[in-house]
């Protein structure tokens, strides 16, 4: 799937390493130093 700049999208997402992240909490999506992601935790799930 492809996401294009404005669109807006739910994601699950599964890390590779624990982090403490709380909902609320602000993120960013970052590829090859580029950020080309950013969002907002609305759930956790386990």
């Amino acid at each position: 799937e492809m996401v294009m700049p404005g669109d807006n999208i739910t994601m699950e997402v599964e890390l590779i390493d624990p982090v403490a992240i709380e909902n609320g909490m602000r993120f960013a999506i970052r590829e090859g130093g580029r950020t080309v992601g950013a969002g907002v935790v609305t759930e956790i799930l386990a």
